[in-house]
């Protein structure tokens, strides 16, 4: 069996952790701007806003607050990426490592969930493409969660599993995940191949920052040890 120490429930964030999807949000994203005639962001815009509700990231893209070109955007966008996933062009590929340490957490005793900004329609369409669904105990997503940072998702997922916070660690690229779980009383796990700098994600607290995968385990056992 695998030890993970004290913890029992993993959640992870979806988008930069458990899978490479930058190519199809920028793409999306920059679509829905021409739609409505705007000037393109950056790829570097929308990559610091992967992970928040979607009308929250479009409004922080957009610099507005304005209600209807915020929805008509964010609109935009879910026909853009509902488009894309009818004729199967939604690549969204596991980062390397990932599928092996899914595996590695498969024990009785440890709960799998996810906290992701992508709605519950989405979510289920990434992990069924990868195999994944059946893997995964609790998915919280904006359909009935308040956005990240906010540490809803996370209470969310550990009272559906019956956990504490002391045996619940987060693991997400950015610093929202991080804000999310220091919020939520878990443990605070950054990765290094997502849309947010190391740097950033040390700045809001994390734990520990992974450079791959496959370093989880002994990070999770070494903070167990070190509490």
């Amino acid at each position: 069996m695998t030890d993970i120490g004290r913890y029992r429930l993993v959640v992870f964030d979806c988008d930069g952790t458990l899978v490479d999807s930058q190519h199809n949000i920028v793409a999306g994203m920059i679509a829905a701007w021409r739609r409505h005639g705007l000037p393109e962001p950056t790829p570097e815009q929308i990559r610091r806003q992967v992970g928040l509700t979607l009308e929250i990231g479009v409004a922080r893209v957009l610099e507005s607050d304005d209600p209807v070109m915020i929805a008509n955007l964010a609109n935009a966008y879910r026909e853009i990426v509902r488009d894309l996933r009818s004729r199967a062009e939604l690549h969204e590929p596991l980062f390397d490592g990932i599928r092996e340490l899914i595996d590695t957490l498969t024990a009785p005793a440890i709960f799998l969930g996810v906290a992701t900004g992508k709605n519950l329609v989405g979510l289920k369409h990434t992990l069924d493409e990868l195999g994944l669904r059946d893997r995964f105990h609790t998915l919280q997503t904006p359909d009935h969660c308040r956005s990240k940072p906010d540490p809803h998702m996370v209470l969310r997922a550990m009272a559906e599993t019956a956990v504490e916070p002391e045996e619940t660690v987060v693991i997400g690229d950015t610093t929202f995940d991080i804000e999310m779980a220091r919020s939520a009383g878990a443990t605070a796990i950054g990765v290094g191949w997502g849309y947010h700098a190391v740097e950033e994600l040390h700045a809001a607290g994390a734990n520990a920052v992974l450079k791959h995968p496959s370093e989880l385990i002994h990070c999770l056992q070494s903070l167990s040890a070190n509490r």
